[in-house]
């Protein structure tokens, strides 16, 4: 090949290179722009619509906490917050919250589950026309605030509930095993506290009932230790401060309840009244 022919040859190579060089860069630059654009439509799209950025979110949100579960071994489970039996006690009424909060101390639990327990017995109780701190002073000397609690004769639960005498009041919350659900057990030992009270006629001797003693010379203690600790979650209630001296272990009586009476008449009510002002 001549020397005019090896310039040529160079000269078409030189000139190729350039071309696809520059080919190149023309592409990387409208692309580098078509990205742009794609950025500023999404950032519009997602402003002017909430519902498109919140599934973006969910999804981003689910793919990190994937990653994250993967790297920690946990398998993840966002919905478990719903099972929890946990509330804010600093949310709560000033009454409710003093009362979480000396229980929480003296029984040695945590005050989040016990602020959603003392709610939940507020609520319960006025529905029942029950003091909500006799609720307590019973949860407290049956169970210590144990929602796993079983005694040797199969009471269950905060309220040491016999799950298989009441276990009609159980359908209505899918069954037996709901008496390990601290609110429900709470609901139905409020349902057989009021019972044994409307057929005793009295607190006392309801609380003779409720543990299995009416027709026992003696119910071990059992209602004193209650009304001991109604009258001190009473002064709480109110604001007026008391030693917290944690108790032993608590044992009850052991606990075989008749079935329940049918619930008071409104005019049965006064005993009570007079009884939960006694204890003031």
């Amino acid at each position: 090949m001549t020397a005019s022919g090896i310039t040529g040859l160079a000269r078409g190579l030189r000139t190729f290179c350039g071309d696809v060089a520059e080919g190149f860069f023309e592409i990387m630059h409208n692309g580098f722009a078509l990205v742009g654009l794609a950025v500023v439509f999404s950032v519009i799209t997602l402003g002017t619509r909430p519902d498109l950025r919140q599934q973006g979110e969910e999804r981003l949100t689910a793919w990190l906490t994937a990653r994250q579960a993967a790297a920690s071994g946990i398998k993840p489970e966002p919905g478990a917050i719903e099972r929890a039996t946990a509330a804010n006690p600093g949310e709560l009424p000033r009454e409710q919250a003093n009362v979480a909060y000396w229980i929480a101390k003296k029984y040695r639990v945590a005050p989040e589950p016990l602020a959603a327990l003392v709610a939940e017995a507020y609520e319960v109780g006025r529905g029942n026309r029950l003091d909500p701190t006799l609720i307590l002073a019973v949860m407290a000397v049956e169970s210590s605030f144990n929602p796993f609690a079983q005694s040797a004769v199969g009471a269950q639960g905060l309220m040491q509930v016999m799950t298989e005498v009441h276990s009609d009041k159980y359908l209505h919350f899918g069954g037996q095993y709901a008496a390990f659900d601290p609110k429900t057990n709470l609901r139905v030992g409020v349902k057989v506290l009021q019972d044994c009270i409307a057929r005793a006629g009295s607190i006392e001797g309801g609380l003779r009932y409720y543990v299995g003693a009416a027709n026992l010379p003696s119910d071990g203690g059992y209602a004193e230790k209650v009304l001991a600790e109604y009258g001190r979650l009473s002064q709480v209630a109110k604001g007026r401060p008391l030693p917290v001296i944690t108790p032993p272990k608590l044992r009850t009586a052991t606990k075989q309840p008749a079935a329940p009476a049918a619930p008071p008449p409104a005019q049965e009510a006064a005993p009570q009244s007079v009884e939960i002002a006694s204890l003031s």
